[in-house]
């Protein structure tokens, strides 16, 4: 994975202000590139085209919800020649999905899942755990993610 690569985050909420909230904080915390878009279709062009160190994904989008929307990243991934790494996934919901996200937890790649609203710090921490290279480039990001 080339430098530019190693700080990389695709974002995908269907909530666009928070998609861009989040990137944000992201942004000023880690000093990385971070692709924000509410539109699942377009996500999946992005992952095409770029490499990520880690996505971050809405569970519950119209059409395509974050978990398929990583499965079919994961296909395309694994059937290139050779292979690509498919990044860490955490999900992010704000709606009951608890229980199908606990499922979710088990499948390779998922890697946390976050509650909406959630403090931006926990996500930031999430990050940390699974991708240990990001850490803290500029100023704290408080508040909370709707």
């Amino acid at each position: 994975m080339a430098d530019g690569d190693s700080k990389r985050i695709l974002v995908v909420d269907d909530d666009m202000s928070l998609a861009r909230l989040i990137s944000e904080a992201l942004r000023t915390r880690f000093q990385c590139e971070v692709d924000a878009t509410p539109n699942p279709e377009y996500a999946f062009e992005l992952a095409l085209k770029k490499r990520y160190r880690v996505f971050v994904f809405d569970f519950s989008m119209p059409m395509i919800d974050g978990a398929m929307l990583f499965a079919l990243i994961g296909k395309v991934y694994n059937h290139v020649n050779p292979p690509l790494a498919v990044p860490p996934l955490i999900l992010i919901s704000g709606r009951g999905d608890e229980g199908r996200a606990q499922e979710l937890m088990r499948e390779i790649g998922v890697r946390g899942f976050l509650p909406k609203p959630f403090p931006m710090n926990r996500l930031m921490e999430k990050i940390r755990e699974v991708a240990p290279e990001f850490e803290s480039g500029g100023g704290e990001t408080k508040g909370a993610a709707e």
